[in-house]
């Protein structure tokens, strides 16, 4: 059976794309939820025009953001994070992370969700890292993720607990009493 999708539906195809499925699945399924319709004469003409249409907005896009992603590409960002002996984070890199760095580094606001990570950056090392802007433009950035060795308890302790001469200073200043 031929369908038109009407949304994007995943492992399938995105909305508009005309698509070759089992009757049952497009007429048990797909049809009654709303996410496609039976490809006739009519809708492949609409679906092909729309595609038409889609196409050049992306290429306009594309040529709009061109001179942003000549000034991402190649971007090297250096991330410092606390890690364990193995080079394992305690934390991790996030693409909103990235996101902000690379907006502050390049001069324009950078949407978090155009960052393409299977999960955040959990290692130490060099990850490349491709950004998904609009259609064919996929510029590469590098990503360095280096760790800051934690030796025990007492680093991380020591910032907690203020030392017993820096709280006394601290109360006797606002008496005014020194």
């Amino acid at each position: 059976m031929r369908i038109v999708l009407r949304k994007d539906v995943p492992k399938l195809g995105e909305a508009g794309s005309v698509q070759t499925v089992a009757n049952g699945y497009g007429r048990n399924y797909l049809i009654p939820q709303g996410l496609a319709v039976l490809a006739t004469t009519g809708e492949l003409k609409t679906a092909a025009t729309n595609q038409a249409m889609k196409e050049r907005k992306i290429a306009r896009q594309e040529n709009q953001l061109q001179a942003l992603a000549d000034k991402i590409n190649g971007q090297r960002m250096t991330f410092v994070a606390r890690a364990g002996e193995q080079g394992r984070l305690y934390g991790s890199v996030t693409a909103g992370d990235i996101a902000e760095r690379l907006a502050g580094q390049v001069g324009e606001a950078i949407d978090r969700r155009r960052i393409q990570l299977d999960d955040p950056l959990r290692t130490v090392g060099e990850h490349k890292i491709v950004l998904h802007l609009v259609g064919r433009l996929r510029p590469e950035i590098t990503v360095v993720v280096e760790g800051e060795q934690v030796d025990g308890t007492t680093e991380a302790a020591a910032p907690a607990a203020p030392s017993p001469a820096e709280s006394e200073d601290e109360t006797a200043e606002p008496d005014g009493s020194s």
